[in-house]
C-alpha cells in the first residue's frame, strides 16, 4: 500500500465544533477529508496471540477501521446536548446561563476551545437538564455502568486530549458547581466543597491554580468567572492532593517485637480469617474513617462533596476475575502491573473512605486515556464506560491543539516490517542492561551502547540541531523568554537511563588506577557527551548549569525518597543545582532542601523563563515521563522502552504535545506543529521526515503591569450602575406606558399536571404563591428599591419607604398586566421583582422615556453604583499573553508594559503620549484592564469598554490630575452613540457626584491622527474636531 502523507493535518478552528476530518479506512487513516465532525470512536484492543514467533517484530498498535468501535453512549449524549445548545441553553439556573454566557461571549482575549465548553455543557445537561426534560436514561445508563466497575461511587468521565486544556475545565466545573449553590444553598444538586486528586506532587502543586486565592489562580487568569462573582469564589471549600496521600498511615510507634507480639495474638484470635476487619483493627494503622478525617480537614464540615480526579485512568478497582492475557505477564511487566494495581486500589479505597465519612455527590474525571491499564482485570485499553464527553487526540490534532506527533515511515534499512526507528525496542532490548542485574562500571572506558540506539540518538539530535538554530537566530522570540527546544528520552530502568544519560552528557573517566598525586584517590577527569548541545561538559569541567538531567520520575511523583542507586547516579547534577540555588537565592539555606526537592524543582520549570530549569534542552527520564509535565518546548521524543498499545503510546508522546503559540492565522485556525518521536510506534499522522525550513510559529507577548513603574498605576472605580440620591423628601412617579409589564403562563407556568404510567393523574400548581396578600407584592417591590436605590454606605432612609410603598401599590394596580392564568403575586418571582422595581424606579427618576419632571426631581443627584467588595479597578492587577502585534511603552508613562494593537492607529496614538504630549502623565490602553461602563442599549443591559485611559495634567498640578477617559470612533453605529452617552451622561457626572475617585473627564476623538490637537482644544475647554463639548466637574 502506497504510504499517505498528510501535508497539513489542521482542518477546523478550536474554537468551534469540528466540521471535518480525515477517514479512516481498512488500511489506516487516509488524506480524504469527511464534511462532518468524526462520532467518537475507541480503539478496540485485540488480545496478544498465545505464541509468537521469536522472528516477529510488529506491534499490534495501528489504527484501522476494522479495530475501531463506535461509542455508542457517547454520541448519544453529544446528539442531545448538541439540539440542547442549538434550542438556546433552556432549562438551567441563572447562574449556570450567566457563565455559558460569559464563556461564549465576543471579544475574549482568552477563548476558550470548543472542547472546554462542550466538556462543561455536558455535565451541565446531565445534572440540570436531563432530569427534567425526559432524558433519564443517562443518569440511569451512568448509575449502571457505574454499578459494574465502581459500586460505590457515581463518576463521570471527560475524555479530552492532552494539551487541550483539563485543568481550565476543572476550573470551570468548579466555578459552575460551587457559584450555583453560593446563590442557592438549598439547591441539592450543587456543592461547594471540592476534594481534586492526583497522581502525584508535580500535578498537585501545578493544581493549586484552582484556588481563588493563588496569585496564578484559572479564573482570573483565563477569565472564567465574571470579577463580580470572584468573591463568592473564595466561599468554596478546597483540599488538593496527590492519591498517595490516601495511604493509611501509622498512628504508634512500636517496636518491631511488641508489633510482631500484637500481630500474632490478633491471628490467632481471628478465627472469621477476615482480612479486610483484620487489617482495619491494626493498631498500628489508620482507619479509612480516620484516614478520611485527615485528608479532608480543610473541608470542615461540609458534606456531599465533588471529587475531581486529575489523570483518572489511574483510578479503578480492579476486575476480580481478571483477563487471560494477565497470566502471560512474567518479570517486569508482572511487577509493572501489579505496582498499577495497588496504586489504583490506594486511590479508589481513599475516594470510597471519603465517600463514607462525608458522603460524595459525584467523581467528575479528567483524563486524556480514560482507559483500564494493563493489571487492572480488563483488557488494557478498554475505555472506561462511564465517559460522557470525548475529545481525542485525532480531534485535536485536526483542530490545530495540540503538536503534531511524526513517526518514522520508511528508512534504507529495508530490515523488518517498520522503519527500524519506529520499532526501537524490539531491535536493542536484548542488547540493553536489565533492572538489578549488576553491569560492568563503564567510567574506565567508553561507552557502548546498541548501534541502533546511538543511530536513533544522533538522528534525532541532528534534526534538534536545527531547531535549536531557529531558536538562537531567533533573537525577538529569545527576548520574550522563549526557551530552548527540549529533547526528552524515556527509558525503561535505572540502568539503561545511566547508560543513555552517560552517552549524551558526559561521564567520568579513570586516568589511572590507586591513589592520585595529590593523596585524594584515584584521579577522574570528566569525559564530554557525544551530543554537543546536550554535553554537561565543556573545557574538562562539568558545567556550572548542566544541559542534560536524569530524572527518576516515579520515585519523585511519589514524594518519597529516592533511591541511593539513583542519588549515586545524579550525584553530580544535584550538587549542581544546588550551588545554582544558592546563587540564584542569597539568604535561603539550600542545604535544607533535599536532593527530591532541587530535582522535582528543576523538572517542573523546565522550559519556564527565570526558573531553574529554564535551559535544560534534554531531559533523560527512568519511567515515563509523568503526567502533567506540560513543557510545551518539547520537540523531541525518543522512547527506549517497550510499547504494547496505542494508549501507552499516546501517554508518552503526550509529553510533547502542548503548543509553543496559540496565535491564530488568518483563518482564524492554528497553524500546525510538530514533534519528532523515535521509538513509539504510534499510529497517527503519518509524515515523511522533517520540514526542509520550517518557520518558528508566533510568539506570544506578555503583557503585564511592571512592579518598578507602580507609581504610574491608574485606578478607576468598577460601576455596576446608577441610582439618584433626593435632596428633597418627596418622590413622584411619572407612570408611562414603558412603565408597563405583561405577565403570563408564556413567562412561568401555572398549572402542571403530573402522571404515571398506572394510577390517577395530578396537578401542582403556584397557589402558594397566590394565597400570598397583594400588599405583601406592594411591600416586597418598595424594600427591593429601598435596598438597591435609595441606600448609600449601607444606610437606608426609611422615611421614604411609605411613598415607595405607595409607588408600588399604583404601578401594580395600573401597569402591571396579567394574561391567562396569571396573577400579580408572579412578581414575588426574584427575576420579575427585579423588573418591576426598575420600572417603578425609572418612574420616580424620570428616567424612563416620556416622563414628565416635576420641579422638586431638579434636586435629584445622580451617584453610581459600585460593585460590591470589588469597588476599585487598576492597571496593577493587568498579566496576560497575547499574539497580537503590541507597542513597547515608554518606562516613564505607562505602568503595563505594551499596548495591544488592534488597528494602525492605536501604535500612532500610543507614541503621541510617549513622546508628543508632556500633558499626558500616566496612560493604558484598556485591554484586559476589566474597566467598563454600564449602559442600556435596546432594552438590555450591556458593557461599554473605552479605548484608553489617561491621567492628564490640566493646569490643576501634578497632584490634582484629571482622569480622562478617550474613546476613538470608528464608524458611526447606533450602538456606539448609546456607549458614549451613557459615558457623558451618566458614568462621568455620578463618578463625579461620588467624590471620592478624583476629577474625570470623557473625550470622543473622531480623527486618531488628529488626536494631538484635540486632546489639547478640549483641556483649554474649546469644541474639539467637531464633537460637542464634553462633560467636566471641576
Amino acid at each position: 500500500m502506497k504510504q499517505v502523507v498528510i501535508e497539513n493535518p489542521v482542518l477546523n478552528s478550536p474554537f468551534e465544533e469540528p466540521k471535518r476530518h480525515f477517514r479512516f479506512t481498512e488500511d489506516g487513516i487516509t488524506d480524504e477529508t469527511v464534511e462532518a465532525r468524526r462520532v467518537s470512536q475507541y480503539f478496540v484492543p485485540i488480545p496478544r496471540p498465545k505464541k509468537k514467533s521469536a522472528k516477529q517484530l510488529s506491534f499490534e498498535t495501528e489504527w484501522t477501521a476494522d479495530r475501531v468501535e463506535e461509542n455508542k453512549d457517547i454520541n448519544r449524549i453529544r446528539e442531545r446536548v448538541a439540539i440542547w445548545r442549538k434550542g438556546g441553553y433552556v432549562g438551567i439556573t441563572k447562574t449556570t446561563a450567566r457563565l455559558l454566557e460569559y464563556w461564549k461571549r465576543e471579544g475574549r482575549e482568552r477563548r476558550l476551545f470548543f472542547c472546554q465548553i462542550e466538556a462543561l455543557e455536558t455535565a451541565i445537561w446531565i445534572t440540570e437538564v436531563a432530569p427534567k426534560y425526559g432524558e433519564a436514561w443517562v443518569e440511569n445508563l451512568l448509575r449502571d455502568k457505574n454499578a459494574q466497575s465502581n459500586p460505590l461511587l457515581y463518576r463521570i468521565a471527560f475524555k479530552m486530549a492532552t494539551g487541550s486544556g483539563k485543568t481550565v475545565v476543572m476550573a470551570m466545573l468548579i466555578a459552575w458547581q460551587a457559584l450555583n449553590k453560593i446563590a442557592n444553598s438549598q439547591d441539592a444538586r450543587f456543592s461547594d466543597a471540592f476534594l481534586i486528586v492526583a497522581p502525584g506532587i508535580t500535578i498537585r502543586d501545578r493544581l493549586r491554580v484552582l484556588l481563588p486565592n493563588d496569585p496564578q489562580n484559572y479564573y482570573k487568569q483565563h477569565d472564567i468567572v465574571p470579577s463580580d462573582l470572584l468573591p463568592e469564589l473564595d466561599k468554596a471549600k478546597f483540599v488538593i492532593t496527590n492519591f498517595h496521600a490516601f495511604k493509611q498511615r501509622e498512628r504508634q510507634q512500636a517496636n518491631k517485637l511488641t508489633r510482631q507480639l500484637l500481630r500474632s495474638n490478633d491471628r490467632s484470635n481471628d478465627r472469621s480469617n477476615d482480612l479486610s476487619r483484620y487489617y482495619h483493627e491494626n493498631p498500628f494503622i489508620e482507619t479509612p474513617d480516620q484516614m478520611a478525617r485527615r485528608v479532608c480537614r480543610e473541608l470542615g464540615n461540609k458534606k456531599n462533596i465533588i471529587v475531581i480526579n486529575d489523570e483518572a485512568h489511574h483510578c479503578y478497582r480492579r476486575k476480580p476475575e481478571g483477563t487471560e492475557e494477565e497470566e502471560t505477564l512474567k518479570g517486569d511487566e508482572r511487577k509493572e502491573a501489579e505496582q498499577r494495581d495497588e496504586e489504583a486500589r490506594v486511590w479508589i479505597s481513599g475516594i470510597e473512605a471519603v465517600k463514607a465519612k462525608l458522603g460524595v455527590k459525584v467523581v467528575y474525571d479528567l483524563s486524556a486515556t480514560p482507559f483500564f491499564l494493563r493489571g487492572s482485570g480488563y483488557a488494557e485499553g478498554t475505555l472506561f464506560p462511564w465517559v460522557v464527553s470525548d475529545f481525542s487526540l485525532i480531534d485535536a490534532i485536526e483542530s490545530g491543539i495540540v503538536k503534531v506527533p511524526r513517526v518514522p515511515v520508511a528508512d534504507d534499512s529495508m530490515a523488518g516490517e517498520q522503519p527500524t526507528y519506529r520499532d526501537l525496542w524490539l531491535r536493542i532490548r536484548e542488547q540493553l542492561p536489565r533492572k538489578g542485574r549488576k553491569t560492568e562500571d563503564a567510567s574506565g572506558g567508553a561507552i557502548v551502547i546498541p548501534p541502533e540506539l546511538e543511530g536513533a540518538l544522533q538522528s534525532l539530535y541532528s534534526n534538534y540541531e536545527k531547531k535549536f538554530k531557529q531558536w538562537e537566530e531567533n533573537k525577538e522570540a529569545r527576548e520574550r523568554g522563549l526557551t530552548p527546544p527540549v529533547f526528552i528520552v524515556v527509558c525503561n530502568n535505572t540502568n539503561v537511563s545511566k547508560m543513555v544519560f552517560d552517552y549524551i552528557a558526559g561521564w567520568e573517566k579513570t586516568l589511572a588506577p590507586g591513589p592520585s598525586s595529590d593523596g585524594r584517590g584515584e584521579q577522574k577527569i570528566p569525559v564530554p557527551g557525544k551530543l554537543a548541545l546536550f554535553s554537561n561538559v565543556e573545557g574538562g569541567r562539568w558545567l556550572s548549569r548542566p544541559n542534560t538531567i536524569l530524572i527518576d520520575s516515579q520515585q519523585l511523583e511519589s514524594g518519597e525518597g529516592m533511591s541511593d542507586e539513583f542519588k549515586k547516579m545524579a550525584a553530580v547534577e544535584i550538587e549542581e543545582f544546588k550551588e545554582e540555588y544558592r546563587a540564584r537565592f542569597p539568604g535561603r539555606d539550600a542545604d535544607s532542601l533535599t536532593d527530591e526537592d532541587i530535582l522535582r524543582e528543576v523538572m517542573n520549570t523546565v522550559g519556564k523563563p527565570g526558573k531553574l530549569g529554564e535551559n535544560i534542552r534534554c531531559v533523560v527520564s527512568v519511567s515515563m515521563l509523568t503526567e502533567g509535565w506540560d513543557a510545551n518546548t518539547v520537540t523531541h521524543i525518543l522512547g527506549v522502552r517497550a510499547f504494547g498499545t496505542q494508549l501507552l503510546c499516546e501517554q508518552v508522546v503526550g509529553r510533547g504535545l502542548r503548543r509553543r503559540s496559540y496565535a491564530v492565522n488568518a483563518e482564524g485556525m492554528f497553524d500546525a506543529e510538530y514533534a519528532e518521536v523515535y521509538g513509539v510506534p504510534f499510529s497517527f499522522i503519518p509524515s515523511a521526515g522533517s520540514e526542509k525550513d520550517p518557520k518558528p510559529g508566533p510568539t506570544p507577548t506578555r503583557v503585564r503591569a511592571l512592579e518598578d513603574r507602580l507609581e504610574r498605576e491608574i485606578q478607576f472605580p468598577r460601576v455596576i450602575g446608577y441610582r439618584y440620591k433626593f435632596e428633597s423628601e418627596k418622590l413622584t412617579a411619572h407612570f408611562t406606558n414603558d412603565s408597563k409589564m405583561v405577565l403570563s403562563t408564556a413567562d412561568l407556568p401555572t398549572r402542571t399536571e403530573m402522571q404515571s404510567i398506572i394510577g390517577e393523574s395530578s396537578y401542582h400548581d403556584l397557589y402558594g404563591l397566590k394565597e400570598k396578600r397583594l400588599n405583601t407584592v406592594d411591600f416586597h417591590l418598595a424594600s427591593l428599591m429601598m435596598g438597591k436605590y435609595f441606600s448609600e454606605d449601607g444606610q437606608t432612609r426609611p422615611w421614604l419607604f411609605p411613598q415607595l410603598l405607595n409607588a408600588a401599590r399604583e404601578w401594580r394596580e395600573k401597569y402591571l398586566i396579567c394574561k391567562d392564568n396569571a396573577f400579580s403575586q408572579m412578581v414575588l418571582v426574584t427575576a420579575f421583582a427585579h423588573n418591576a422595581a426598575e420600572k417603578i424606579y425609572q418612574a420616580i427618576t424620570g428616567s424612563a422615556p416620556s416622563a414628565a419632571l416635576s420641579q422638586g426631581e431638579k434636586e435629584k443627584r445622580l451617584l453610581p453604583i459600585l460593585r460590591p467588595y470589588d469597588a476599585l479597578g487598576s492597571t496593577r492587577y493587568v498579566d496576560f499573553d497575547t499574539a497580537r502585534d503590541v507597542y513597547r511603552t515608554r518606562p516613564d508613562k505607562s505602568h503595563i508594559s505594551h499596548v495591544v494593537l488592534d488597528s494602525n492607529w492605536e501604535a500612532k496614538l500610543a507614541e503621541i503620549f510617549d513622546d508628543e504630549m508632556e500633558e499626558v502623565i500616566h496612560y493604558a490602553k484598556n485591554f484586559q484592564l476589566g474597566f467598563t461602563i454600564p449602559y442600556t442599549f435596546n432594552g438590555q443591559e450591556k458593557a461599554y469598554l473605552p479605548d484608553y485611559l489617561l491621567h492628564v495634567d490640566d493646569g490643576h498640578g501634578k497632584d490634582d490630575l484629571l482622569n480622562l477617559i478617550l474613546e476613538v470612533s470608528g464608524e458611526a453605529r447606533k450602538d456606539k452613540a448609546a456607549k458614549v452617552e451613557a459615558a457623558r451622561n451618566l458614568w462621568i457626572p455620578a463618578i463625579n457626584n461620588h467624590g471620592g475617585f478624583g476629577r474625570w473627564a470623557f473625550l470622543e476623538i473622531v480623527d486618531p491622527w488628529d488626536a494631538k490637537e484635540t486632546i489639547r482644544a478640549f483641556l483649554q475647554g474649546k469644541n474639539a474636531d467637531g464633537v460637542a463639548p464634553m462633560w467636566r466637574n471641576d
